[in-house]
């Protein structure tokens, strides 16, 4: 038997009638980007607090340590789970309720995004930690010699370089969170992966389905690295910029 390859099948319309095969590749691209991008405000606003939690010199930074530790060893598939049945019947009964009557997509949406912004908050929090421990110990020992408290020191003086130093680690993390979207179809988000495995089940042109969404993702991708190469040539800290920043720069 040989497969009948069809490129075609892109602008041919879906049985549901709702639009072309093309359509529903990019309706799914649409709520890929929608998930990894509320999942990532919840990421990098929560990483960074416990990164800084972490370097703080007070017992209670054992937070941080214990947060790491049980989302980075925990498989993001089983975390995915865990938001979607497991979550909802936790909490008290008028707001479990609510959300799992929420209406589709949102009843999904929603732990989605959850799950993935915890997830990768333990990420960034190590490498929120790491920049800071990065940076020379006499710029905290300046911010408190110009009477600045702790919690000025950090925003005033460490924060603002140690975003700019990892913003290649977060970049790469912000990559990541766009393809682990890619999970929540296992709880009914029809992202670009879940719209490209409905196209291969109602037209059988597997390899034109998942070849159109490895390009996109590719895409998507590059559009993101080339992205934040430019915000980083334009925020880079002189000495701490790296040799492909420097390159790029001149």
């Amino acid at each position: 038997m040989h497969y009948h390859w069809n490129w075609k099948i892109f602008w041919d319309m879906t049985p549901e009638g709702t639009g072309t095969y093309l359509h529903t590749l990019l309706v799914g691209l649409v709520w890929t980007i929608a998930t990894a991008l509320a999942a990532w405000v919840i990421a990098l606003a929560l990483g960074s607090i416990l990164g800084v939690i972490r370097t703080v010199p007070r017992r209670w930074s054992a937070i941080g340590t214990i947060y790491v530790g049980v989302f980075r060893n925990i498989p993001l598939l089983v975390q995915m789970f865990l938001w979607y049945f497991v979550i909802p019947e936790l909490l008290p009964t008028g707001i479990g309720n609510a959300i799992k009557h929420m209406p589709p997509p949102w009843a999904s949406f929603v732990p989605a995004v959850l799950c993935l912004g915890f997830f990768t908050a333990a990420r960034v929090c190590e490498q929120v930690r790491a920049g800071i421990q990065a940076l020379p110990s006499g710029q905290r020992m300046a911010g408190t010699a110009l009477g600045l408290t702790l919690p000025q020191t950090y925003r005033f003086v460490l924060l603002p370089t140690v975003f700019r130093i990892i913003l290649p680690p977060l970049t790469s993390e912000f990559l990541n969170i766009i393809k682990n979207s890619s999970v929540a179809l296992t709880i009914g988000v029809v992202e670009l992966t879940a719209a490209a495995r409905a196209m291969q089940e109602f037209s059988f042109q597997v390899f034109e389905a998942f070849t159109a969404a490895t390009l996109i993702y590719i895409v998507v991708n590059i559009c993101v690295v080339f992205g934040m190469r430019w915000v980083e040539r334009h925020v880079a800290v002189p000495g701490f910029i790296g040799p492909s920043v420097q390159a790029g720069a001149h």
